[in-house]
Formats: structure tokens, C-alpha cells, sequence
């Protein structure tokens, strides 16, 4: 494998690029992944693995280079996130297909109470995204949603939004989600530091959206019962059944969610300077269960005993199903990981990182990587492809940008989180999933996702521009 090459011992080849010409490449690596991706839907992984190859080649690097830090660059990403992608997706799975993620929903309205449905359907969706997809949560709480519509008698854009910008927050800021988690990754964030960030950043997203849900939901009526408009033969989904199988107590269905977070969380305080924990056996211990891999193993069989009564072959089939969805995370993510492995061994880290200096941000460098992100969620409508790939051009700028030691590389990765909530549209999955679980049309569905999306990623990097100034 080709060593990496720092930006002071950097030396340009001599069949590479200049460094205009590099920026391009860059530039035009970039509209290929979009255009592919969106025009000729070509899959993400090719689409990123056919750009580092180029990148490599136009970087000035031999075909024996470009293919050494391609498979070097797949292989460490995959090492650092693969079991605790996969184990997320298990769980997640596992909870959805048992209905244990219906039954937290219903006692965080039983908590809130029905008079609060619409905070209680917006905590539900920022909790239940931290490791189910946020397409698969709304299809999820979408039937709980319409049901506390009709018996408070409001319209269902205020639950739509109050739910979709929920999921929305914690699925693009808090990992185990793979966007979050692979950033952390790249960027060499601490995961548990990620976690506690992410989580405090959600707070403010999920009260902006709230308010302008019910803001909207007065102005936008749309009937709770009927159904979406491009399913108009698909009947209304009925009132909720008792489950075929008796369910856990609801703290023990939210526990596979809460204990790596927490594992992940007190490794991150044993580790502080002020080593709370000692140094000792307690110490070590600490150490193991709360490894991102160990914790979320731990959450997987716990999550096999809280379902423990469906059977083993029902657990059996939905890791199976887990397994299925993360396979396709971690090869994107991979790629996205090869993509920066290939531009760390080109010039391109020594010509952006210069150009970076010269813009003279100051305190204010957390804003490129929001705005990089934002850029590419708007081209490509794909939150996780936005932070994989703003993740593979930031990774190794962060010491031009000043942000590469202390929370800079965490409050990096909330800003890029930040830049990929913003303006969903036709080109995003989950504009789709929303607008037609909730019956809006396509106009509605601009004020009632585009508009709260922008709310959600402007408020989110407002949160971090403040952290930045306390905590760099």
C-alpha cells in the first residue's frame, strides 16, 4: 500500500495536473457522481469508485498507486465502520419487523400525552431514527401519525412534519445511522463525543420544526383519512391490532437503542484527561464494552432477548434482512472511503487546503464543510452520499481549516450533517416516502418537506457555529 503523504512533504509529479486542472477534476469528479447517480442511475458505488480511479490517474499517480490506495482506503473504511453498520441495521430491523418501534411510539404519547401528540410523534421520530432509517421510521409511525390526526382532529401536515423533521434530525446527526457513523469515521471523530454533539444539536432542530409544524398545519389542511395521492387505490390503513405475540414492557423495547449509547458514552468519559475511572482494571473494561463494535454487539443481543418470544427463526430472518441493508451501506460508504483514500495520495489536499487559508474563514471554517454538504444534498437529493462524499474531500483539510484536533473533527461532522438536511426535494427518497404516506401533493409537499428541511439544516448549523465558538 501506498504510504500517505502529509501536505508539507507533498511533492507534485511530474505527469500530474496543475493545480487548476486538478480543481477541474475535482469539480468535474463531482457533477459525474451526480449526473450518474440522478440522470443515469447508475449505483453510488460505482459511481465512486469509477471517479477515484479517475481522480488517481489525473492526480498524477500510476495505475499501480491509484489501485493501491483505492483497495487500502475500501478496506480501512470497512474495518473502522463495517460491524457496527451491520449491527445497527440488525437491530433496527429487528425492532421494526417485531413491533417494538411501534410500541415506543405509543409510550412516548402515553408519556407526553395525547394533548401533546403532535412534541410526542416529533421526540418518537428524533428516537427511533437513532438506529432505524428515517424512510423506514416514517413508513413505520406513518398509521400512528394519521391515527392521533383524526382523534385530535387536526390536519395531517402538522404530524408529518412534526414526525418526518424528528426521524430527520437524529437520522442525519446521531450514529448508529451510517451518514453520522461514517463520518465519524473518516474524519477520525471520536463516535461518543459524535453521539453527545449530535444529540444536542438535534434538540433545537426538533423544537424549529415542532413550531413551524404547527404553524403550517393551520394554513395546509389534508385529511388524516385519506389516502396519498399517487396511491389512491391503496385503502386507509386500519386501526391498530393487538400484536400476534405478547410485547416487552416498553422500557425493555427502548434498551437496545439506549445501552450502546450509553457504553459508547461512559468510554468516552473514562477516556477524559481527568481519567474519572482510573487507570486500572475498571478502566480496561470500560474500555472493551464501550468500543463502538463491542456496544453495538452487546445492543444486538439484547435485542434478541427483548424479541425473545417471537422465536428463533424470526430473529434469524430479520438479521438476515439487516444484514441485507447494511451490505449495500458499506459498500457505499467504502467507496466513498476509497474516493478519499485516492485524493489523500494526490495534490489535491495541498491546492484545496491552500485555497482554504486564502478564503481567511477564521473561527468561522466550520461553515465550509455545511456548505459543501448542503450543495451536494441539493445535487444528488441523498443525505448519506452528501456526508460520505463531503467526508472524503474534508478528511485530510481539517489542519488547514484549523479543526483537526480537540471537537473539531466532531463539530465537522455535525456541520456536514447539518449541510445534508437541507432542501429535500423530488430528488430525495424521502420527499417521496413523506408526500405519499401523508397524502400531499407535490405543491404541499415543497412548503411541508422542502421548506421544514432548510429549517432543520439552517437551525442545525446555527447550533454548531455556537458550539464552535465555545468549545475550539
Amino acid at each position: 500500500m501506498v504510504p500517505p503523504r502529509t501536505m508539507t512533504e507533498f511533492k507534485l509529479p511530474s505527469h500530474a495536473l496543475s493545480g487548476p486542472m486538478m480543481l477541474v477534476v475535482l469539480l468535474g469528479g463531482i457533477a459525474f457522481i451526480v449526473v450518474a447517480t440522478t440522470r443515469f442511475k447508475l449505483h453510488p458505488f460505482l459511481a465512486l469508485i469509477t471517479t477515484a480511479y479517475a481522480m488517481g490517474l489525473c492526480g498524477g499517480l500510476n495505475a499501480a498507486e491509484t489501485i493501491a490506495a483505492l483497495t487500502g482506503g475500501i478496506g480501512q473504511t470497512v474495518g473502522h465502520i463495517g460491524i457496527v453498520i451491520a449491527c445497527g441495521s440488525i437491530i433496527g430491523v429487528v425492532l421494526e419487523k417485531s413491533g417494538c418501534a411501534m410500541l415506543m411510539a405509543n409510550t412516548m404519547v402515553r408519556w407526553i400525552g395525547e394533548k401533546r401528540s403532535v412534541l410526542a410523534m416529533a421526540c418518537t421520530g428524533a428516537l427511533v431514527s437513532i438506529p432505524v432509517f428515517c424512510d423506514s421510521g416514517y413508513v413505520i409511525l406513518a398509521p400512528l401519525a394519521r391515527s392521533l390526526a383524526r382523534k385530535t382532529a387536526q390536519s395531517m401536515a402538522t404530524f408529518a412534519v412534526a414526525l418526518s423533521m424528528g426521524l430527520y434530525a437524529t437520522h442525519c446527526l446521531v450514529p448508529p445511522t451510517p451518514g453520522p457513523l461514517a463520518v465519524a469515521g473518516q474524519l477520525r471523530a471520536d463516535l461518543g463525543t459524535v453521539i453527545l454533539i449530535g444529540l444536542v444539536v438535534a434538540v433545537p432542530i426538533v423544537a424549529t420544526t415542532y413550531l413551524y409544524a404547527q404553524f403550517i398545519g393551520r394554513r395546509i389542511v389534508i385529511d388524516p383519512v385519506a389516502p396519498g395521492p399517487m396511491n389512491a387505490d391503496v385503502p386507509p390503513e386500519p386501526e391498530e391490532s393487538a400484536p400476534a405475540f405478547p410485547q416487552p414492557r416498553a422500557l425493555m423495547a427502548f434498551a437496545p437503542i439506549f445501552l450502546p449509547i450509553v457504553l459508547i458514552a461512559i468510554e468516552s468519559i473514562a477516556a477524559l484527561p481527568g481519567k474519572p475511572f482510573g487507570d486500572g482494571e475498571l478502566r480496561s473494561i470500560l474500555s472493551f464494552i464501550g468500543n463502538p463494535e463491542t456496544a453495538l454487539v452487546l445492543g444486538v443481543f439484547l435485542t434478541w432477548w427483548v424479541v425473545r418470544r417471537h422465536g428463533r427463526a424470526a430473529f434469524g430472518d430479520w438479521c438476515g434482512d439487516g444484514l441485507r441493508d447494511a451490505g449495500t451501506v458499506v459498500l457505499i460508504v467504502a467507496a466513498g472511503g476509497a474516493l478519499g483514500a485516492v485524493l489523500r495520495h494526490t495534490s489535491m489536499t495541498t491546492i484545496v487546503g491552500e485555497g482554504l487559508t486564502q478564503l481567511q474563514l477564521g473561527r468561522f471554517n466550520i461553515l465550509l464543510p455545511f456548505i459543501v454538504a448542503a450543495g451536494l444534498k441539493i445535487a444528488i437529493g441523498s443525505s448519506t452520499m452528501a456526508m460520505i462524499t463531503t467526508a472524503s474531500l474534508m478528511a485530510h483539510l481539517l489542519p488547514a481549516m484549523g479543526l483537526s484536533t480537540g471537537f473539531g473533527p466532531t463539530l465537522t461532522t455535525a456541520a456536514i450533517a447539518c449541510g445534508s438536511m437541507v432542501f429535500s426535494h423530488v430528488n430525495d427518497a424521502y420527499f417521496w416516502v413523506i408526500t405519499q404516506m401523508s397524502g400531499m401533493s407535490i405543491a404541499q409537499g415543497y412548503r411541508l418537506v422542502t421548506v421544514p428541511s432548510v429549517i432543520a439544516g439552517v437551525t442545525g448549523i446555527a447550533a454548531v457555529v455556537v458550539l464552535s465558538l465555545i468549545l475550539l
